[in-house]
């Protein structure tokens, strides 16, 4: 079977990255972890898994990071998540079964996301799925890094997963109201 690497850009995520990480530990071969230069306790949460810690700054387009930790991965398949992010057993499986058979000639795939707000899974107003293209081909993909809303891009075929992505953006009021004020003033 071919071996695996997790991406993660990550900044100020000691809330959300332990989930992430517990979800992806034990089954995947490298862990790579770029911080912008977090001032929580993320890189300490990092260090307690066996990752790879690259540090650095906080870009103002944060797929750059996102595009470090794809570069800095090794292995033949990469799966990029976002700290809030946690793979279900079902995706897990999904994975393993088309690492194991690579029958295919796809170099990527899409992956619905199942996005939760204040603990509840939104399943209507076109919330889910929510297709993100998140398990690549390393060398096959990059982030074009020109938006901050833009999809990892793929060289040739991308496939889809059926097994969702559980996406915790939002898992308390306090969540939401705090990263509605973050993104405010970072445009004044």
């Amino acid at each position: 079977m071919q071996k695996i690497s997790v991406a993660l850009a990550v900044f100020n995520e000691a809330q959300n990255l332990e989930h992430c990480l517990k979800s992806v530990d034990g089954w995947v071969s490298e862990i790579v972890v770029v911080d912008g230069g977090s001032s929580d306790k993320t890189v300490e949460i990092a260090k307690r898994f066996k990752v790879k810690i690259i540090q650095t700054t906080n870009p103002p387009i944060f797929h750059i990071n996102k595009q470090k930790a794809l570069d800095a991965c090794t292995n033949s398949w990469i799966l990029q998540l976002d700290a809030d992010e946690v793979v279900t057993e079902y995706l897990k499986n999904e994975i393993l079964k088309i690492l194991a058979d690579d029958k295919d000639d796809f170099n990527g795939y899409y992956i619905p996301r199942r996005n939760y707000f204040w603990g509840h899974a939104m399943t209507k107003g076109g919330l889910y799925p929510d297709y993100v293209v998140r398990l690549v081909r390393k060398n096959k993909a990059h982030f074009p890094c020109k938006s901050v809303h833009e999809q990892i891009a793929v060289e040739g075929n991308v496939g889809y997963l059926q097994s969702p992505l559980d996406h915790l953006s939002y898992r308390t009021s306090k969540d939401y109201w705090r990263r509605l004020i973050a993104i405010r003033h970072s445009r004044l």
